[in-house]
């Protein structure tokens, strides 16, 4: 498919604002709002912003490495780039999206590309129930912290917490929880990504939990938080043939 009209964006990194400038001056400049595709220039947190920023247009998003995690993007080369556009392929994603309850009632709401994550916000452990559809499928989780991450970002956050890669075909969502104290050791779970996931903090009062989607602004004293898939929202990334999302994640797990 060709790209007419592209919108270029950058991170306030040095190496994203020279390649914006070398960019635009060679294949110009629109605004994101008549733009055919969204090129970013940056590292993954940038690659998510732009995401977010650009969630109500449906449109396709390639990006190019210029800062120091890249696994949302391509590589950086400044030629041929409507070529590259156009041998792209697409993976399209579905968000999560996060509930959040706090102690005083009030509710918050975000989307999250990765994960949504809860962590203990003062010196003792979380109390969670995990419910998982209505059903309570742990009545206490001792923890620092869980999270619910998509095929996407399975290899983020996730990963660090020992979670499990999962393919970005795969109808599942990971849970998991970080140095899980009670029950020892617990790794988590797979669930259907139509599951609904409802984590209820106990002992709010003295054992303080925060929430947040992607990192993206926490939520302080949460009273519980509730996980859904949100097939409303697609994400479209653009990656060079044979280094589609697919691909990246089997690889990360022979590396």
């Amino acid at each position: 498919m060709a790209f007419a009209r592209i919108a270029f964006t950058a991170s306030p990194a040095p190496a994203a604002a020279e390649a914006l400038r070398v960019l635009t001056a060679r294949y110009g400049q629109v605004a994101v709002e008549k733009a055919d595709v969204v090129v970013a220039l940056g590292g993954d947190g940038f690659m998510l912003q732009t995401l977010h920023e650009t969630e109500a247009l449906s449109l396709p998003v390639y990006g190019m490495n210029c800062g120091t995690i890249g696994f949302l993007m391509n590589t950086y080369q400044p030629g041929d780039l409507p070529a590259r556009l156009a041998a792209a392929e697409e993976a399209v994603i579905n968000p999560l999206r996060m509930r959040a309850v706090r102690v005083d009632g009030t509710v918050h709401q975000a989307l999250a590309i990765n994960e949504v994550s809860l962590l203990r916000a003062g010196p003792q452990a979380a109390k969670l129930r995990v419910i998982v559809d209505g059903r309570v499928r742990m009545e206490e989780l001792v923890c620092d912290g869980a999270l619910v991450a998509t095929p996407a970002g399975s290899t983020a956050y996730n990963y660090s917490a020992h979670g499990p890669i999962l393919p970005i075909g795969a109808d599942v969502l990971a849970l998991t929880a970080m140095a899980a104290f009670r029950p020892r050791r617990w790794r988590g779970a797979l669930i259907p990504k139509t599951s609904i996931v409802r984590l209820e903090v106990l002992e709010a009062a003295k054992r303080p939990v925060m929430a947040d989607a992607d990192s993206r602004g926490s939520v302080r004293e949460v009273a519980s938080v509730e996980i859904r898939s949100e097939p409303e929202v697609r994400h479209r990334i653009l990656f060079d043939p044979g280094h589609g999302l697919e691909e990246r994640l089997i690889n990360e797990q022979f590396v």
